[in-house]
């Protein structure tokens, strides 16, 4: 089954990901997160997936994240705020957001992918 990755064309991250995942012949679906961002639904089902806590699937170095204040407001908001903020803009999601059968890796560090995606 191939990976939904989530990215922007435009993020070098994004874009070392995109190449790591072609170097190793991983299949994917690209996914423009600011044009087609993941639903609240989708957001939730790979939240829980994760393992993470919901706040590291912001982008905290984003100017949309400055923008909205949200380092102050995070701390006091419920899930389902969250994931109604993170569904609203793709570029408050960290990226790239890697989603597979079983496993979530947001960002890229090319350890976490070796554990993640390399079989």
């Amino acid at each position: 089954m191939a990976l939904d990755f989530y990215w922007y064309p435009k993020c070098g991250t994004c874009r070392k990901a995109k190449k790591w995942l072609e170097e190793h012949n991983i299949e994917f679906n690209e996914i423009h997160i600011v044009e087609n961002p993941p639903s609240k639904e989708e957001l939730s089902s790979i939240y829980q997936k994760s393992g993470v806590e919901l706040k590291k699937f912001f982008n905290t170095s984003g100017q949309k994240y400055r923008e909205l204040g949200l380092k102050d407001k995070l701390a006091s908001m419920s899930e389902d705020e969250m994931l109604d903020l993170l569904s609203s803009n793709g570029m408050l999601v960290k990226r790239p957001l890697t989603v597979g059968n079983q496993k979530v890796t947001i960002g890229f560090k090319e350890d976490q992918f070796v554990e993640a995606w390399e079989n």
